[in-house]
């Protein structure tokens, strides 16, 4: 009898063991996988704050609350379902998906740049405030940011999905993904939450009567748009490196690693060059010529959509 209680602890021992491993497995792929996503995660959180501009500060918190809602039910009611279903019928498709989210990224940066070169007059915004309802305004904009976050959490989870090792089965893809999926909409979502509210704080402390707390609210409200413009400019530079190391890394899986080679080796003799931190310096050069394809690829994409696609859609509206 004791050696049976002996021996069924020890199983279940064993049991937990197991369960913990496996618990770990999972942590350290989601880890893996929203590190290799860093670069979307920086774009969505530096998106996200234009869509309460304008708004009462009473409506801010929760408008980001109904965009993350939105955002956490298509990546686990949505894409969660679809990226396993690709995992299991369709491997192939992976790198081609990634590779045309790559381009999306690669499209939207340089446009965001082409944007900030040649600025023009948002006429959207000023048409979506003429109706005066703020609460038609409020409902438009937060379908304009979930159908936005839609196609950057589709290449987060595509991205993931890549990153998940085959040999852990579909139970561990679909733990690694769940987990990606809430991790980075609360980590996104709450920066944007503390980045929309900081300058109501730093209002607050300005007033107060001590000296400290009244200077760091004043430069808290003074810094802020300049946070916000650096959180814009940081990630458009996220999407167009991100999107050119998708497209290099899918030329290399489809055998075309001519150009990726050829970059790879002179990042590597960037940092064999540098005295000092060449590991460092070898993933900044990376990461720069990673962002000229990124803005060569975008260049192109735009150049079609404005040159061929947006004349034919005119011709074809005006028919």
């Amino acid at each position: 009898m004791a050696t049976g209680l002996i021996a069924l602890l020890d199983d279940v021992a064993a049991i937990a063991k197991l369960a913990a491993s496996s618990l770990d497995d999972v942590a350290a792929a989601a880890g893996k996988a929203g590190a290799k996503a860093a670069g979307v995660v920086i774009d969505d959180a530096a998106v996200t704050p234009r869509y309460v501009v304008g708004f009462d500060p009473a409506r801010e918190l929760p408008i980001i609350g109904r965009i993350a809602l939105g955002s956490l039910r298509n990546k686990l009611l949505i894409l969660l379902p679809a990226a396993l279903a690709l995992a299991a019928f369709a491997p192939f498709l992976i790198t081609p998906l990634l590779m045309l989210g790559g381009a999306y990224l690669c499209y939207e940066g340089t446009e965001k740049v082409a944007e900030w070169l040649f600025p023009h007059a948002d006429t959207a915004a000023d048409a979506g405030a003429a109706t005066g309802d703020p609460r038609r305004l409020e409902d438009e904009k937060v379908a304009g940011a979930i159908k936005t976050d839609f196609i950057l959490s589709a290449e987060i989870m595509a991205i993931a999905l890549a990153s998940v090792p085959v040999e852990g089965g579909i139970w561990m893809q679909a733990a690694v993904l769940g987990l990606v999926a809430v991790a980075i909409t609360v980590a996104v979502y709450g920066a944007v939450a503390l980045i929309v509210k900081a300058d109501d704080v730093g209002l607050a402390l300005s007033h107060r009567r001590f000296g400290l707390a009244r200077a760091v609210g004043r430069a808290i409200v003074r810094g802020m748009p300049g946070v916000l413009r650096l959180l814009s400019i940081v990630g458009t530079a996220a999407m167009v490196w991100v999107g050119g190391g998708i497209l290099l890394h899918g030329l290399e899986e489809f055998g075309w690693g001519a150009l990726p080679h050829v970059l790879h080796g002179w990042a590597a003799a960037a940092g064999a060059a540098s005295p000092a931190a060449p590991g460092v310096v070898e993933w900044i050069a990376n990461a720069f010529l990673s962002g000229l394809v990124g803005l060569a690829a975008g260049g192109a994409l735009l150049l079609v959509a404005h040159r061929v696609v947006a004349p034919h859609a005119a011709r074809l509206r005006a028919a």
